[in-house]
């Protein structure tokens, strides 16, 4: 059976996706990591069904992070047989890679070399905040060649409203609460929002609070509330206000999203249709960069005034 290849890219402090999304898609060594240093992500994984593991098709096949020790921990742990000393020995050997870095400052130069040789590419969330890169990406984007997002628009918590959105009848607020700042987790409940009610964004205010808390008018639609908490105890809660119908939802089950998330891609690499909308991505994109402006300037930023 031939296997879409993957190279596994980077390593954020505090951030274990590359274990996560490797023990997912490879299955994993269950000593080596154990031993990872990564407790919560070994914790989720190891209370699956084996059936669970693994994805059609997908195997991670390179790695490489900014400490080889930690490359060499991942591949034993994640079962990846090969290390590299520099990503762009990649090229050539795989087919697509996975950005898992979340610091969207490096996101650029990580994923170009890569664009440029043809393969496709996921790069985790934020896409990036500056709007020259974003212009670079639009026809990656529109390709399906380039794929960005939080896997907490899969999230398995939100299924029942999206296949039942309309026993909510009008929707009329949307809230959020997160931990973290706006910029680097502000998008997971951006993503998630976005994925379910399909409405494009007209304008955001950020509010005069000690957090980051924003609001954002879609066209034709609810207001949303974003609360990003900075420094708090673990946090991923959305709740929905319909005039017929409310609900509310903590969402924890991040091996379920992840593999989703990851499914997805897959199919973009071999469908070469992309995931998302593009314009979906980018109106995110600029929703991060408007709440940013926003509290910066006291003032409603519309997106239209950020140009993409």
């Amino acid at each position: 059976m031939s296997f879409t290849r993957i190279g596994m890219i980077g390593l954020s402090e505090g951030n274990g996706h590359p274990f996560s999304f490797s023990a997912i898609i490879n299955g994993y060594s269950d000593p080596d990591l154990a031993a990872s240093g990564w407790e919560v992500i070994y914790d989720y994984v190891r209370r699956r069904d084996p059936s669970e593991i693994g994805i059609n098709g997908l195997q991670v096949t390179h790695a490489w992070t900014q400490d080889e020790e930690t490359t060499r921990k991942l591949c034993r742990a994640c079962l990846i047989p090969h290390a590299v000393s520099d990503p762009s020995e990649m090229i050539g050997r795989v087919d697509a890679v996975i950005i898992a870095r979340d610091d969207y400052e490096t996101h650029h130069a990580l994923a170009m070399p890569f664009l440029e040789a043809g393969l496709s590419v996921f790069v985790d969330k934020p896409l990036g905040l500056d709007t020259a890169e974003l212009r670079e990406y639009l026809p990656y984007l529109a390709s399906g060649r380039l794929m960005s997002c939080s896997a907490m628009r899969y999230a398995r918590e939100l299924d029942e409203v999206k296949a039942n959105l309309h026993a909510y009848g009008d929707m009329i607020l949307v809230r959020g609460a997160i931990l973290n700042s706006w910029e680097k987790y502000g998008v997971h409940l951006l993503d998630a929002v976005v994925g379910i009610l399909k409405t494009p964004p007209q304008w955001v205010l950020a509010l005069d609070a000690s957090h980051m808390s924003v609001v954002i008018g879609m066209q034709g639609g609810p207001l949303i509330q974003i609360d990003a908490l900075g420094e708090c105890a673990r946090t991923f809660r959305l709740d929905f206000y319909g005039t017929r119908q409310n609900s509310s939802h903590d969402i924890t089950d991040n091996f379920s999203m992840f593999r989703r998330m990851l499914w997805h891609f897959h199919r973009a690499v071999l469908t070469g249709k992309p995931a998302i909308d593009p314009r979906e991505t980018l109106g995110i994109m600029r929703m991060l960069m408007a709440g940013r402006i926003s509290r910066q300037e006291n003032r409603r930023v519309f997106l239209d005034e950020i140009r993409v």
